[in-house]
């Protein structure tokens, strides 16, 4: 959970998350989207968004937050329900679409969040990878000395990639190469 989310009531919460959803899907498809248009999208009203939010760069902020801890609670959920190998290909998926949002922010994001907040959602994102390469190494699915570092560096070239179906297919192929990679 977001740190700015742990004093908030229920009813709050909510709208918080209405507001980053509705702003994840704005920013991914125009980062000229009002916030405004956000709000309205969100379902609330402008003073509820501002309350929140009270700059365009503290929503990218808090979007750009939400994505990280998303990717994070979504590995020990994909082990709890798939074997190691698969889990860590539907994250890797995952991480692929997460970039797709980010890819439409990097210059914005880059004036919204500062160097430790993206030192910190890298050392987040690496105790996902983590845990999802010591299951698949314990299940004899990958290398035991698979460095998270590494594939995190390995998977980060989908993120360049356009959002296109081409790039989409290129995507997968990607993931599967460092899967395959993985098990060598």
């Amino acid at each position: 959970m977001l740190e700015h989310e742990e004093g908030l009531r229920a009813d709050a919460r909510a709208n918080r998350d209405r507001i980053l959803e509705a702003a994840r899907e704005a920013f991914a498809a125009s980062l000229d989207a009002s916030l405004n248009s956000i709000a309205k999208a969100a379902g609330v009203g402008a003073g509820t968004l501002y309350r929140h939010f009270p700059s365009r760069e503290a929503l990218l902020a808090g979007v750009y937050r939400k994505e990280i801890d998303a990717l994070a609670a979504l590995a020990p959920a994909l082990l709890h329900k798939h074997p190691p190998g698969e889990a860590l290909h539907r994250w890797c998926e995952r991480f692929a679409l997460a970039g797709n949002v980010k890819q439409g922010l990097t210059g914005a994001l880059r004036a919204a969040v500062s160097d430790q907040e993206i030192q910190d959602a890298y050392q987040t994102l690496v105790g996902a990878v983590r845990r999802l390469t010591e299951a698949c190494a314990k299940a004899g699915e990958a290398s035991p000395d698979a460095s998270p570092e590494d594939v995190l560096v390995l998977l980060s070239s989908v993120l360049r990639i356009p959002p296109t179906p081409e790039g989409k297919a290129q995507a997968a192929r990607i993931i599967d190469l460092v899967l395959r990679a993985l098990r060598a």
